[in-house]
């Protein structure tokens, strides 16, 4: 109901709310003031007129302690009014979050001395004055009312937590704050150090106030506040140090659990010691954690069938099933003669032939941005622009293309096995294909069908990497090319012409360009040659 009342307070009245709950908040002091000069009038006698002329009085000081407090913390809120005025940037959220959690401990410690000199001192001096007590009277005064301050104090420090919660619960919903080193707030085992053993002395004091015999002054009220103060520093101290230990340990234990969680270390768990509400804790942190390890496993293997784009973008919040139409640019690459080096090999032969040739190509196609959508039997199918688009996936292809040939069809890095690849730039069509509960991030629509005949055109032209016409023209002037003629594609109408990506040799610049990896075929023709007989 109290969460209810001050979320409906924070509605209305909107940043004027942190200033008018706290003005309200110390309003508490009156209350406080008068509980304990109830507690005095059982060790000080004097008419009922005396102790409500010293109530008025410590009031009246009370309150302009209070104004001065307001005036000296206000201030402190000013980031926090800020951010619930409309300043929502950032830097303004992470300032309005750090100001809000820090303010109840800085206000305590700002305006800790004010009530000591404005209201226990001249309180107590002019209760001796009053009362007709001796001098030496002010002293147990002081350290009732000392009693009382702390008390007051603690419930202000609280009371302050409470109240700001529903500015901190809109601030979270658009941050995620981090704590900071030397963020102003009063630790977990302060807390408890402090509260306590006040809550045993502000007991004592009572328990034994009722208990005593009236009127016995200022010396029985110090034996008391002494006697009271002794045995919350050293036998309740013991208990409130292991209720201390008893909640921070397991508290540490996640924090050291969490901290290892972020860093990537899902095997972590938190020894659940108690069988309370921080051990119900511990057990649903581990089995979270146990969640967010299969989900990486689950991950982890997306990325082992999936391209690891493809994966993130597959578990992100913009990926839309129904599909999108992007330009992009279709790599196909096959292995020449595949079928009848599979018809002489044997089946682990040539699956290690086909993973080897795959160990080099898919690296090629990570490099330059692009993503393997298919694995055909010998062939692959790599996608550029897609799923996020880009302006230059035409050049991010055909380089991958030369490279691809480069290191398989010169170099020699996927074995005895050569390629051909093909490369076309169009729309397509990127989405989630399939049913029965079985998807497949995939593209379709012509400009894929295109590069596989692409491809096929290889073995008829002798070049290792052909272009279409839309290809050649974006990769213009980034890259050379050199027009092979029109051919006949299977399944497309009408002739298309093709280019091939082309390069001067370093030692002979003027000469015309020539295909930059037709030194491949050459070479093979070469040594066909020769071993025929065919000359020089």
């Amino acid at each position: 109901m109290v969460a209810t009342a001050l979320t409906w307070a924070y509605g209305r009245l909107g940043r004027h709310y942190p200033r008018v709950f706290m003005a309200l908040e110390l309003q508490t002091a009156y209350p406080i003031i008068l509980g304990t000069y109830a507690l005095f009038s059982f060790y000080y006698k004097g008419d009922a007129g005396t102790f409500f002329t010293l109530f008025g009085i410590t009031c009246a000081l009370a309150a302009v302690s209070i104004v001065i407090a307001c005036v000296k913390t206000f201030p402190l809120l000013r980031p926090v009014e800020a951010w619930i005025a409309g300043e929502r940037g950032e830097r303004a959220t992470a300032e309005a979050w750090a100001a809000a959690v820090s303010f109840p401990w800085r206000m305590i410690r700002s305006v800790a001395v004010l009530p000591v000199i404005i209201v226990v001192i001249p309180s107590a001096i002019l209760s001796v004055a009053l009362l007709g007590l001796s001098p030496l009277a002010a002293f147990p005064f002081i350290a009732g009312s000392l009693v009382a301050l702390g008390y007051s104090s603690m419930l202000h420090y609280f009371a302050l937590e409470i109240g700001l919660r529903p500015v901190l619960v809109d601030i979270n919903q658009q941050v995620t704050p981090r704590t900071e080193i030397g963020l102003s707030a009063l630790p977990l085992r302060w807390r408890l150090l402090l509260t306590l053993p006040l809550i045993n002395v502000i007991t004592g004091l009572i328990v034994a106030a009722l208990t005593s015999e009236p009127g016995g002054g200022g010396a029985d009220l110090g034996l008391d506040v002494a006697i009271a103060v002794g045995v919350a520093t050293t036998i309740a101290l013991e208990l409130t140090v292991l209720l201390s230990k008893s909640i921070q340990r397991p508290i540490a234990d996640l924090r050291h659990a969490t901290e290892a969680v972020m860093a990537g270390d899902f095997s972590t768990s938190v020894p659940v010691t108690t069988g309370d509400e921080i051990g119900e804790l511990a057990t649903s942190f581990n089995e979270m954690v146990q969640g967010l390890a299969e989900r990486e496993r689950i991950r982890d293997a997306f990325s082992t069938y999936l391209d690891h784009d493809v994966a993130e973008y597959i578990l992100s919040d913009g990926f839309d099933q129904e599909g999108i139409e992007l330009d992009v640019s279709v790599l196909f690459t096959d292995v020449r003669d595949f079928t009848k080096f599979a018809a002489g090999a044997e089946a682990k032969e040539v699956v290690a032939a086909l993973n080897r040739l795959f160990e080099v190509v898919v690296p090629v196609v990570r490099r330059h941005r692009g993503h393997v959508d298919t694995f055909e039997g010998d062939g692959l199918l790599a996608v550029f622009g897609a799923p996020e688009p880009s302006d230059d996936h035409a050049i991010r292809a055909t380089r991958a293309a030369i490279e691809i040939c480069r290191r398989v069809n010169e170099r020699g890095e996927a074995g005895d096995l050569r390629v051909g690849v093909g490369v076309n730039t169009g729309s397509v069509v990127a989405g989630a294909i399939g049913g029965a509960g079985r998807l497949n991030f995939s593209v379709i629509g012509d400009a894929v069908n295109v590069a596989s005949r692409v491809e096929e055109m290889t073995r008829e032209i002798e070049r290792d990497v052909l272009l279409t016409p839309a290809t050649a023209a974006a990769v213009k002037p980034a890259l050379a090319v050199e027009s092979m003629g029109e051919y006949r594609l299977r399944g497309v109408s009408g002739p298309v012409e093709l280019f091939a990506p082309t390069t001067r040799h370093p030692a002979a610049s003027d000469r015309e360009p020539e295909p930059i990896l037709a030194s491949a075929g050459r070479l093979r023709r070469g040594i066909s040659r020769r071993l025929s007989g065919g000359g020089d």
